[in-house]
């Protein structure tokens, strides 16, 4: 079975499919005995090779992994000295680790990765529409006009954001917990909405992403691996 050269690249874990591309595009790739260009296939028995080295690769399954994000941590591979959440992440024989979206370092809760990164577009394109739930702990007593404006949604910063469903939950004599669902993947698109109208969001976890609940049996900074039946669930 063929695949594209800069995926065969990426996949063997020397680089990026797209520092792949560039590679290619300089001249520095060759198969077997022929430079190599954009657009060539390969296949298990040819041998790729770049600056003149053979670079060891093979066709490796899809994988998807729900992890538990405490506080604290960035969705980023440089921490620049802070902690990562791909420092929790199990290593892979080849490829890297893909996330299917980000949270802030404040916000805690679900992230989903994937060693595909074609895979990781496809599950996350806008038009699929994937529902994002979260679980938000608001500093004061929002009332039942302020639910319906995040319902009925509004400009922030030139994104037009909204909720399609909010649930109240327990309220104490300052602080009231709701759960929401969004469908945008939108930077801080939660605490953007509640802090328009004039509300903090104190705290802030991800329970749900599409079909993919966060179990209540998964620890801050643990995995779990997606069986085959879940990850076919997204298509």
């Amino acid at each position: 079975m063929s695949m594209r050269l800069q995926k065969a690249i990426a996949d063997s874990g020397f680089t990026s499919r797209r520092k792949a591309e560039e590679l290619i595009k300089s001249g520095r790739v060759f198969v077997n005995k022929d430079r190599a260009s954009i657009g060539d296939k390969v296949t298990e028995i040819d041998k790729i090779f770049i600056d003149g080295k053979e670079i060891k690769y093979e066709k490796i399954s899809d994988q998807i992994i729900m992890y538990h994000k405490p506080i604290g941590e960035i969705c980023s591979k440089s921490g620049y000295g802070k902690p990562t959440v791909f420092d929790n992440l199990p290593p892979l024989r080849s490829g890297r680790w893909v996330a299917l979206g980000r949270l802030d370092i404040n916000t805690s809760g679900l992230l989903l990765f994937t060693n595909n990164g074609a895979l990781a577009n496809r599950i996350i394109h806008p038009k699929n529409q994937i529902e994002r739930e979260y679980l938000a702990r608001i500093r004061g007593k929002p009332s039942q006009d302020d639910i319906h404006k995040l319902i009925e949604g509004f400009d922030v910063e030139g994104d037009f954001l909204r909720f399609t469903d909010v649930v109240q939950g327990r309220q104490t004599s300052s602080h009231a917990w709701f759960a929401m669902v969004i469908m945008e993947g939108k930077n801080r698109a939660v605490r953007k909405l509640w802090n328009e109208l004039g509300f903090e969001v104190s705290r802030l976890k991800r329970t749900r992403l599409g079909h993919i609940f966060l179990p209540s049996t998964l620890s801050p900074g643990k995995f779990k691996r997606l069986n085959d039946k879940e990850i076919k669930e997204f298509f």
